[in-house]
């Protein structure tokens, strides 16, 4: 059985597939406690136990195409790459968003991984996996999430340190709140990165709220 907080249908609110049709499937658990985590009920509250093909027959009632497994962080259930698999049998474009500090390799090939590397505003940059660097392929994508300058300037060092330019798409998220879009924007022409700005869709949508 896997430990399911939340499922729901809709717009893609991040990474390069952001405004599109989605369905969501958030799993109950996270192995990290970051300063500005958003959804911390995905980590405080009980979840409801599914079947992997209950959980595809319940997506499979939105009609979407585009199913992301998120969380917490999806990978601490050991179910989780059979669900991938499951859908990836159906005919969906799978994406798995995972913080980094487990092992990506699980997941089944053609899942398009959304690897989240924490940057030290977080509390948690020592947790990201520095193996999971070799397995990144031009399908997968990283996001940095940074909530000042100096987060960026560490994310800038550890992108070029590590290459991934080179290896897969990579984003600079604002963290709402405490660093604006245009500032964030504004360090990316100043310094000329190779990068994706990205921000949150569905909350410039709906606001910060669940379920969408």
């Amino acid at each position: 059985m896997i430990q399911v907080i939340e499922l729901f249908k809709s717009i893609q609110g991040e990474s390069s597939f952001a405004g599109q049709l989605c369905s969501f499937v958030r799993l109950k658990g996270c192995n990290l406690d970051c300063s500005w985590c958003d959804t911390v009920y995905a980590k405080a509250e009980p979840g409801v136990g599914m079947s992997p093909e209950q959980i595809v027959t319940e997506v499979e009632k939105h009609t979407t195409r585009l199913v992301q497994i998120t969380g917490g962080e999806p990978l601490l259930q050991d179910a989780t790459p059979g669900l991938c698999q499951l859908f990836l049998d159906r005919g969906y474009t799978v994406l798995v968003e995972t913080n980094g500090s487990v092992d990506i390799g699980v997941v089944p090939e053609k899942v398009h991984r959304i690897v989240d590397i924490k940057c030290p505003g977080s509390g948690m940059e020592s947790s990201f996996l520095k193996s999971n660097i070799e397995k990144l392929t031009n399908t997968d994508e990283c996001k940095f999430v940074v909530c000042s300058i100096d987060d960026a300037r560490w994310a800038r060092a550890f992108i070029e340190e590590h290459d991934l330019i080179s290896r897969c798409t990579v984003f600079l998220s604002p963290v709402e709140g405490s660093m604006g879009v245009s500032e964030l924007a504004n360090f990316i022409i100043e310094n000329s990165l190779k990068v994706r700005l990205g921000f949150q869709l569905h909350k410039f949508i709906w606001g910060n709220r669940r379920g969408v």
